[in-house]
């Protein structure tokens, strides 16, 4: 089996939990594939080629591979692409071969995993070519709920960088931050205080950068800014610390955006709003 491991995710768990969602473990009459072992031989066995039918950027793929194992450890799985490859529509990403009903049980699975990791990847990658090699492109906590570790590995196989995976990695102090704490220095100031290092500030006004790198931010956020006072901000910034542009970015408007001189552009569709992948998977009875 591939090797497959990401810091504070639990494959088998995940792989466990979204088949027991399938099969309808712990309800009434749940716990089994009614279809598939009604209708097909539990000795039979089937042949399968998954393949896309977009041009994609390619995510999940191990993933898959470990719903198919979870059924049955014995099948025969190729993967033949590489995690973050770009290939062409009609490209075959997997063969396998082994028992069929289990092949029918995990396939759904298999499947909706590839296409809203590949769906994620590939817009990611669609935004980094926008950029055209100026800045670095970021993702969000803009996630759905458990997917959090797997979406944002999607958008690395994109070729974004992930931002802060959650609360606890960095503190980002944001308005209601600031309206609390009653000012931007006063807020940086009580973070840093507090020990935190990362300490990233999001300033919506130019006169708000000076009192918060002068308070210790780490990171200066620039929100909703247009081209003209981006540029402005990362002049009177000047290197001192990464900054990032952040609101409404889209792919029509990251390219001049990214070109001001910023560190990163933040984009929360890409986890937020990337279609899923066209990826299939056909069977041939052995």
């Amino acid at each position: 089996m591939s090797q497959f491991a990401l810091p504070g995710f639990d494959l088998a768990a995940f792989v466990r939990a979204t088949l027991n969602e399938d099969l309808g473990i712990g309800l009434p009459g749940g716990g089994h594939d009614v279809t598939s072992e009604s209708v097909i031989p539990a000795e039979a066995r089937f042949a399968g080629v998954m393949d896309t039918r977009d041009a994609i950027t390619v995510a999940g793929l191990p993933i898959a591979e470990a719903f198919f194992r979870a059924l049955d450890p014995a099948m025969e799985i190729a993967i033949l692409v590489e995690e973050g490859a770009r290939v062409s529509a009609g490209t075959d990403l997997m063969h396998l071969s082994g028992n069929a009903q289990a092949m029918l049980t995990a396939e759904r699975s298999a499947l909706n995993t590839v296409q809203h990791l590949s769906g994620i990847a590939t817009m990611t990658r669609t935004y980094v070519d926008a950029m055209a090699g100026h800045a670095t492109l970021l993702d969000t906590r803009k996630t759905i709920p458990g997917l959090r570790h797997l979406e944002k590995y999607a958008t690395r196989m994109g070729g974004a960088k992930n931002h802060r995976m959650g609360l606890w990695d960095a503190a980002m102090i944001k308005d209601n931050h600031v309206l609390v704490a009653g000012g931007v220095a006063e807020a940086v100031r009580r973070a840093k205080d507090a020990g935190v290092k990362d300490i990233i500030c999001e300033v919506d006004r130019i006169e708000q950068i000076e009192p918060a790198l002068t308070a210790g931010a780490s990171h200066i956020l620039l929100d909703n800014m247009d081209v003209p006072t981006l540029r402005q901000a990362v002049a009177l910034i000047a290197g001192r610390v990464p900054c990032e542009a952040s609101g409404g970015v889209r792919l029509d408007t990251i390219g001049p955006i990214a070109a001001t001189g910023v560190t990163y552009v933040s984009v929360g569709r890409l986890t937020q709003s990337a279609p899923a992948a066209d990826v299939g998977l056909d069977f041939t009875p052995l």
